[in-house]
């Protein structure tokens, strides 16, 4: 199962951003992101594609490879 809608909720979070303020970072990188397309990858109802992922991580300041990372294993 796809997780990684999860975890870029939990990231976005964990930094105090909005949906609107990270699909404009996203927007600012590049990738023309909507707030309702961001919710569609954050409750899992959109697959994320790689070159997606590396924007996500891009904006959130994180690198790729923590979207594949469980809490428990930080």
């Amino acid at each position: 199962m796809n997780t990684i809608g999860k975890k870029i909720r939990e990231i976005r979070k964990q930094r105090g951003l909005t949906q609107e303020q990270l699909a404009a970072a996203c927007c600012l990188l590049g990738f023309d992101l909507s707030r309702s397309t961001l919710a569609k990858v954050e409750s899992q109802n959109r697959q994320v594609t790689d070159y997606e992922i590396r924007y996500f991580a891009q904006a959130l300041k994180v690198s790729e490879g923590d979207f594949f990372i469980n809490s428990e294993q930080k």
